[in-house]
């Protein structure tokens, strides 16, 4: 079913800066894949012709008329050190984009995304993409216990059920007009102090039974946090989607490496992330198989 929709590019570097903690953002040129790319899609990156193995990483914004895309990636082994030492200019061979994207609930125009670590691009690039539908509202909680890879200021966007001592945002989520707020408990200055869980607990606490109703739940982050988030979702009543972050060699469906046990219609299964997901209804995730 994936046949044709997946491409190889040829991309060249646009822009590589870092940022504290090992964080790197890469802009890349690949007209073809941005053209292609939906929220949670993801590309696989050679990070050196001498090294075989491909890395996944989300994509986090995407330009089709200029034929950008960027990646948020954070240095942690021997491949993303490699890809760090690249400069613009250089190119990489980079195969996307890959997997089923987020969908917008049918019937539930306000979304709450919630984002942690490395799984904050894909909430980013949802957010691009809600924000674009005016029958759409949405709050995002983005979270990190290492410092953010951007600047922090205090946002002007009233929030419900918020102080003034939670005000920290994410610059982009404040140009786009878009309700954004941070939490860490590592105590960065203007940052909820806890888990984005708990910010998302007292926006939804703050809603009347009617817009609470309208909620859907869309998340990306380590195991444990999407766990806590179908754990929220479910205490709530609200549906749920939760993009799965999976070591994987392949990224195409080959090798099964990357497989999660999910519920369906007739009993349990196994779902590769890359090409059955890397979306899926957090519901039906099986944690801790």
């Amino acid at each position: 079913m994936h046949r044709g929709t997946i491409l190889v590019e040829n991309c060249e570097i646009l822009a590589h800066e870092t940022h504290p903690a090992g964080q790197w953002m890469l802009r890349i040129r690949a007209p073809r894949i941005a053209a292609r790319a939906e929220p949670g899609s993801f590309v696989h990156v050679s990070c050196d012709p001498l090294l075989a193995m491909r890395r996944p990483m989300s994509l986090m914004r995407t330009d089709a008329d200029e034929g950008w895309g960027d990646i948020l990636y954070k240095e942690v082994g021997h491949g993303t050190r490699l890809l760090a030492e690249k400069r613009p200019g250089a190119r990489l061979s980079v195969i996307g984009p890959i997997g089923r994207p987020f969908e917008v609930v049918p019937g539930r125009p306000r979304a709450l995304l919630l984002g942690g670590g490395i799984g904050i691009p894909p909430m980013v690039f949802l957010a691009d993409r809600l924000r674009r539908d005016p029958s759409m509202s949405m709050f995002v909680v983005m979270g990190s216990e290492v410092p953010f890879p951007f600047e922090t200021p205090t946002s002007d966007i009233v929030v419900p059920g918020l102080g003034a001592e939670t005000g920290a945002t994410m610059p982009l989520m404040e140009q786009w007009g878009v309700a954004a707020r941070l939490s860490s408990g590592a105590g960065f200055a203007g940052c909820h102090r806890g888990y984005v869980t708990d910010l998302a607990r007292i926006w939804l606490d703050a809603l009347d039974d009617v817009a609470r109703g309208e909620v859907a739940v869309y998340a990306c982050g380590p195991v444990p946090m999407l766990e806590a988030c179908v754990d929220l979702a479910r205490e709530y009543a609200l549906p749920c989607r939760v993009s799965l972050e999976e070591y994987m060699a392949c990224a195409v469906g080959g090798c099964a490496g990357c497989a999660v046990r999910v519920r369906t219609g007739d009993g349990r299964a196994m779902k590769r992330v890359c090409v059955d997901g890397p979306v899926f209804d957090g519901h039906t995730i099986v944690f801790g198989a």
